[in-house]
């Protein structure tokens, strides 16, 4: 190994504001994803299910898909999404560990055989929600 190669550590001291940016950034991909699939109106592609009038399409299966939904379910179960039914945020500490370690264990399952952009959206999201799952927990033990 060179010295150029060798691992550093570097302290990102303002994670919330990347946390934000990154959710931000994730939410303006969707959207445009969503935009780009409505724009093509009566072409669906061969594995987005039909959807009847006045019902949403399902998006494509892809891997981009199922993060977006795991972290879903994680972040509604950091209090970061409010509940539909009651319109309030409620955290399950145990819950969202076990959607953060779901996604951990697709990381470990699928290293090497990602793309750049997979392997990029995957550790980003777990960063975040990790980020928030220990800022929650130490509020709960603190607070």
């Amino acid at each position: 190994m060179t010295n150029d190669s060798k691992p550093s550590i570097q302290v990102d001291s303002d994670w919330k504001a990347q946390a934000q940016a990154e959710k931000e950034k994730l939410a303006k991909a969707a959207a445009e994803k969503k935009a780009a699939s409505s724009s093509t109106a009566g072409a669906t592609s061969a594995g987005a299910a039909q959807a009847a009038p006045g019902q949403q399409q399902i998006p494509e299966a892809s891997f981009e898909v199922l993060i977006s939904t795991m972290a879903t379910q994680a972040l509604f179960s950091l209090g970061g999404i409010p509940d539909p039914r009651t319109g309030q945020r409620r955290a399950h500490l145990g819950l969202a560990r076990h959607h953060i370690d779901l996604l951990t264990v697709l990381q470990e399952k699928t290293q090497g055989n990602l793309s750049d952009e997979e392997n990029t959206m995957l550790t980003q999201t777990l960063y975040e929600l990790r980020q928030r799952y220990i800022q929650l927990s130490t509020q709960e033990r603190n607070g």
